[in-house]
């Protein structure tokens, strides 16, 4: 692998997280027109066919059958992970959503101690109690706005969504090391479109409107673009290093959900995503080092 600049690695990952914060304000427009299932399900064929082309004529051999495994493993990760999250986004705003699937790196810690057997020492507990606090604010503010219940049930599958994140960015280094970006596409995008098909018999769904279609074309290549421009950030830097990254998603939340779907970003939302976040980066730095390193990884 050619050697390449932490610094433009870092650049790439932004980038990445731009292109994918974009892809989510387009999402919540077409969960809320045509629905979670049908918006997923075409999102994932279009997905397909643009990653398809990318990789099927220059493919030089199959992967190995453990490299498969990674495949599937997060590609079926990613299939229930994109369902919580989207159906809760149409029902919270995009910056409070965001917030809340900032726990994401802190339970990663956690299962890093169940399934590598890595210690889980004080720093960590204190930092998920920020951030167990910085979830509760997000919540009392959903109480004293009086939001109902659906943007309650919201914010709960979110939060699951969050969980099958933190699994995910366990795999991501994991992933990135074994194939290539155009590889990781292709096989997220079949495993995905895999699983909505087997549920279209029980869900059902019809063709969207001619004027949905662009939009759905652009939320794949949204989603298609991100994938690969992570994955190839994340082979060419530690996660720890990028996973700073994903905090500007919640910067690009509140700038595009108050452009298009005239969200106020709250000061509850404000301060608990600040503890959420806070708690991250105490979690990731070790002593002597100058910068915030985070175990993240966008999916």
């Amino acid at each position: 692998m050619k050697p390449v600049s932490t610094a433009a690695a870092f650049a790439v990952a932004t980038l990445g997280i731009a292109l994918f914060s974009v892809m989510d304000a387009m999402m919540k427009g077409l969960v809320l027109a045509i629905g979670t299932y049908a918006t997923m399900f075409w999102r994932s064929l279009i997905s397909l066919s643009i990653s398809s082309a990318l990789y099927l004529p220059r493919r030089a051999r199959w992967p190995s059958r453990a490299t498969l495994r990674i495949h599937l493993l997060r590609g079926v990760l990613t299939t229930f992970m994109g369902v919580l999250f989207f159906w809760g986004l149409a029902r919270v705003p995009l910056a409070q959503a965001i917030a809340l699937a900032f726990i994401a790196p802190l339970v990663s810690l956690y299962l890093a101690a169940v399934l590598l057997k890595e210690q889980v020492g004080r720093r960590t507990i204190a930092a998920s109690l920020a951030a167990f606090f910085g979830v509760l604010l997000i919540f009392t503010g959903q109480a004293k706005a009086d939001v109902g219940r659906e943007a309650l049930a919201g914010s709960f599958a979110i939060l699951c969504s969050a969980l099958c994140y933190a699994l995910n960015i366990i795999l991501m280094r994991r992933q990135s090391l074994a194939a290539g970006p155009v590889e990781i596409g292709f096989f997220q995008n079949i495993t995905v479109a895999a699983l909505l098909l087997a549920a279209l018999p029980v869900l059902g769904t019809q063709l969207p409107a001619g004027a949905t279609w662009p939009w759905l074309a652009g939320a794949a290549l949204l989603s298609t673009g991100s994938l690969m421009l992570l994955s190839w950030a994340y082979a060419h830097a530690e996660a720890s290093y990028l996973a700073a990254t994903e905090y500007t998603a919640f910067l690009w939340a509140a700038l595009l959900g108050w452009l298009f779907f005239s969200e106020e970003v709250s000061l509850f939302t404000l301060a608990g995503a600040a503890l959420i976040v806070a708690g991250c980066i105490f979690a990731a730095r070790r002593p002597g080092e100058t910068s915030p390193h985070l175990e993240a990884a966008a999916s």
